[in-house]
């Protein structure tokens, strides 16, 4: 497969993780598209990697990828003391997050 498809389907990842979080309300989709877009930027990582003759592109994903992994473990969470606090985690509705 050309790596211009590999770019394409990276752009169509991030674009619907974008859209999908500034459409969605509820915390747990929103972190669910960051994670789609960072997905997206580490395809795009990955075959500039392959396109270039490169391995700095898949080193870079390993480091993306453990950050998400923190990132995740710290984002779920807090989300859960959100809602164990506000019995909501709908993002409009939060405004503050002192108990």
């Amino acid at each position: 497969m050309p790596p211009a498809s590999f770019f394409i389907l990276s752009c169509v990842l991030f674009s619907l993780g974008g859209l999908a979080f500034l459409i969605k309300r509820d915390l747990i989709t929103q972190f669910m598209a960051i994670e789609i877009m960072l997905n997206g930027a580490n395809l795009a990582l990955v075959a500039a990697a392959k396109l270039w003759g490169s391995l700095a592109g898949q080193v870079l994903v390993f480091f993306v990828i453990t950050v998400a992994a923190a990132e995740a473990a710290v984002g779920l969470a807090i989300i859960l003391l959100i809602y164990r606090q506000k019995k909501n985690i709908r993002s409009e509705e939060i405004n503050q997050l002192k108990g």
